[in-house]
């Protein structure tokens, strides 16, 4: 990340200075160029100038060389750190947290890419950022993972605070049973193919009225895989979708969502109370951990960054 995000005609001229060192065999010098190196890995001004462009698209605004240099050296050495003890991210699952990304934007990966293509970022800087949470994120967890975990004292404790009840926390708990449907869309299909296949889901819907039945009129279905079914706590989703099938009707279906596999929908076929963790107990769980680990992780940055090997390659 830079000082200043690139401007269109110095990323062109960065553009045109690459294919000319690619047709004459001369090495791409500024973008090369090593800036500094923490635990033997390079970091270079292409790393910094790509960064910053990724978190100025998410900031809408610069962010000041200095802290994209530092976050990349936390990265080097975490990565480091994170060797030392066996643990490495696999490509596929990085790629699975870049679709991942993707979906929940309701764009595909290649239409992903695309619109970072056009901010001028590369699809690998996304996924190098991915790579350093996940490691650090499981390297964290694993070394300190007794002292993260949330009792019911905690919660308790945290309940208390807000003035909230143990019954009134317990009241709202669900424990739902979905089967997955998916009507499966090949890679590349035609944009009519794919309008076809949604007019599809929705006259799925609009039949689903019963899981019994529906579910087997899905089955019957060309291209129509329906899967094992699954139980999700209402305490583990996202407040929109509590919300949704909190006012679902039962045995209805969800709206479809593109996935690469194709047009995804949930059938709600069961529903039932739960005092075991209820969504006010869940968030408070997760506030807990987070504020936990957040603060395990400062503390064991700062005591592996003491001990880093970091050389500026460049005056500061």
């Amino acid at each position: 990340m830079l000082k200043t995000v690139a401007k269109p005609h110095t990323f062109r001229r960065w553009l045109a200075t690459l294919a000319f060192a690619a047709m004459f065999g001369l090495p791409a010098i500024a973008s090369a160029q090593v800036v500094v190196v923490a635990n033997g890995s390079p970091i270079t001004a292409y790393d910094i100038e790509q960064r910053s462009k990724l978190l100025a698209s998410s900031s809408h605004k610069t962010p000041p060389r200095q802290d994209v240099i530092n976050e990349l050296i936390n990265e080097r050495i975490e990565i480091a750190k994170a060797k030392t003890y066996g643990l490495e991210i696999k490509d596929k699952d990085v790629d699975k947290a870049f679709t991942t990304m993707a979906l929940r934007q309701h764009i595909t990966v290649a239409q992903f890419s695309q619109l970072l293509g056009r901010t001028g970022i590369e699809p690998s800087t996304v996924k190098a950022r991915l790579r350093a949470q996940m490691t650090w994120s499981e390297l964290v967890r694993g070394k300190f993972g007794p002292s993260l975990e949330v009792g019911d004292s905690d919660v308790a404790n945290a309940l208390r605070a807000r003035n909230e009840t143990e019954s009134a926390a317990e009241s709202v708990g669900f424990i739902y049973t979905l089967y997955p449907i998916m009507i499966v869309i090949q890679r590349d299909s035609p944009a009519a193919f794919v309008e076809a296949k949604r007019r599809e889901a929705e006259t799925l819907r609009t039949r689903f009225v019963a899981c019994k039945e529906g579910l087997n009129y899905a089955r019957a279905m060309r291209d129509v895989a329906v899967r094992e079914p699954v139980t999700r706590s209402s305490a583990d989703l996202t407040p929109a979708l509590r919300d949704l099938l909190g006012s679902m009707p039962m045995g209805h279906l969800t709206t479809p969502d593109a996935t690469p596999q194709g047009l995804q929908m949930f059938a709600l076929c069961g529903k039932k109370e739960t005092k075991t963790d209820s969504p006010i107990k869940h968030e408070l769980r997760e506030k807990i951990f987070n504020e936990r680990f957040e603060a395990q992780s400062k503390r064991y940055l700062d005591e592996i960054r003491k001990e880093a090997m970091i050389e500026y390659k460049e005056a500061r």
